[in-house]
C-alpha cells in the first residue's frame, strides 16, 4: 500500500511548489532561497520523518517505553545517515493515551532523551495531546549536508557495501538499533558514495528499491551477507535459515551504498569502527542476482517487512 500511495501522491503534488530532493527518498532535501546563486559551497537542509504506533511498531505492554522512544529517534538518525547527513533538532509529537498519560510520557522521553544526548541532537519543540487510543510517536529529525546521497546515483559497475550486520531484529536489536551517522560522516571524507538506502523494511527489499530508482540491478554474492548472531537465534525456531532472515528481516537499520569500483578497495583497507560488508555490484540490468557458478547469475526476489502486513515478495 505504501508504494502505491506515494506514486500516488507524487502525481498528485507536482502542481505544488518542489523542494530539491521530495517524495520517494529517506528524507527530504530543501534548498535556502537563493543559494543557487552563490558559488561557494552550501549547506543543504535535510528532513524525515516517522511515525511508530503501538500494536504495530512496539508493544507497550511488554517493551520498556524508555527502548520505545530511543527507537522513536534512531530510525529517523537512521535515515538521515542514509542521506550523508549530520543531524541537528528534532521535533516530537506524542499522542498519548488518557490513562496516565504525564507517566507514559515521562518514560517514552527518557529514551528520546538518551538518543539525543547521544548523537547531539537539540529537542527544538513539538506537542503533545491525549486521546482514547494507542501511544503514537512521531519524530521530525532536520539535518544539514553539501551534498546528500540520493538513491537515484548507483552506477553500472559500481561496489555494493552493507554495514553491520542482517536479520533477526525481532529478538530485541530493534528497539535499540544504532543509527550509522557517525559512519556516514567518516565515509563522506573518504569516499564518494553515489547511492544510499538504510534497512528498515529488509535488506532485499530496501536494496531493490534503490537500485529501481537508479534504474540498475545488481550481482549479489550472498555467501558473503554479513548474518547476525540474532538471526542464527532465531532460525532455529522459525523455521528459515538465517540468510533468509538476514535477506528480509526488517528493523536492521543498516546502511546499503555502493561507490565507484576503484574507490572499493578504499572500503575494505579502512577500519570503520563497525563492520563493513562488499555483497556485489552494480549492473545495467535491472533486478536482483545471486552468483550460482563462476560468471552465472540467477534472479532471486525481494522480500522484506510492509507494516500491517506479513512478509511479502516483490519484484521490479
Amino acid at each position: 500500500m505504501e508504494q502505491s500511495f506515494l506514486a500516488y501522491l507524487r502525481g498528485r503534488t507536482r502542481q505544488l511548489p518542489q523542494v530539491a530532493v521530495g517524495i520517494g527518498d529517506d528524507a527530504a532535501v530543501i534548498d535556502w532561497p537563493g543559494s543557487a546563486a552563490s558559488d561557494q559551497p552550501q549547506l543543504r537542509q535535510v528532513a524525515c520523518t516517522d511515525q511508530i504506533l503501538d500494536g504495530v511498531d512496539f508493544r507497550s505492554e511488554d517493551q520498556s517505553l524508555c527502548d520505545i522512544g530511543f527507537k522513536a529517534m534512531a530510525i529517523n538518525l537512521s535515515d538521515i545517515a542514509a542521506m550523508g547527513a549530520t543531524p541537528s533538532s528534532a521535533l516530537v509529537t506524542l499522542a498519548l493515551p488518557a490513562e496516565n498519560a504525564t507517566e507514559i510520557a515521562g518514560e517514552v522521553y527518557e529514551g528520546i532523551l538518551e538518543a539525543a544526548q547521544k548523537y547531539q541532537v537539540a529537542i527544538a519543540g513539538g506537542d503533545l495531546s491525549t486521546y482514547d487510543g494507542p501511544l503514537s510517536i512521531s519524530i521530525t529529525i532536520l539535518g544539514w549536508t553539501e551534498k546528500p546521497w540520493l538513491r537515484t546515483g548507483a552506477e553500472e559497475g559500481d561496489a555494493l557495501f552493507v554495514t553491520g550486520a542482517l536479520g533477526g531484529s525481532l529478538l530485541g536489536r530493534h528497539l535499540r538499533p544504532e543509527p550509522r551517522v557517525e559512519l556516514a560522516a567518516k565515509l563522506k571524507d573518504k569516499v564518494n558514495v553515489h547511492a544510499a538506502i538504510d534497512v528498515s523494511d529488509g535488506f532485499s527489499l530496501d536494496l531493490d528499491r534503490m537500485l529501481a530508482a537508479s534504474r540498475m540491478g545488481a550481482e549479489l554474492e550472498l555467501e558473503t551477507l554479513p548474518i547476525s548472531e540474532a538471526a542464527h537465534q532465531f532460525a532455529e525456531k522459525s523455521g528459515r535459515t538465517p540468510l533468509e532472515h538476514a535477506w528480509s528481516d526488517g528493523e536492521d537499520f543498516e546502511l546499503i551504498f555502493c561507490v565507484a569500483s576503484e574507490e572499493a578497495a578504499i572500503i575494505e583497507s579502512t577500519d570503520w569502527g563497525v563492520p563493513v560488508t562488499r555483497v556485489g555490484k552494480v549492473v545495467g540490468r535491472t533486478g536482483l542476482w545471486k552468483r550460482v557458478a563462476t560468471s552465472k547469475f540467477e534472479r532471486v526476489f525481494p522480500q522484506g517487512f510492509v507494516h500491517g502486513e506479513t512478509d511479502v515478495a516483490a519484484t521490479n
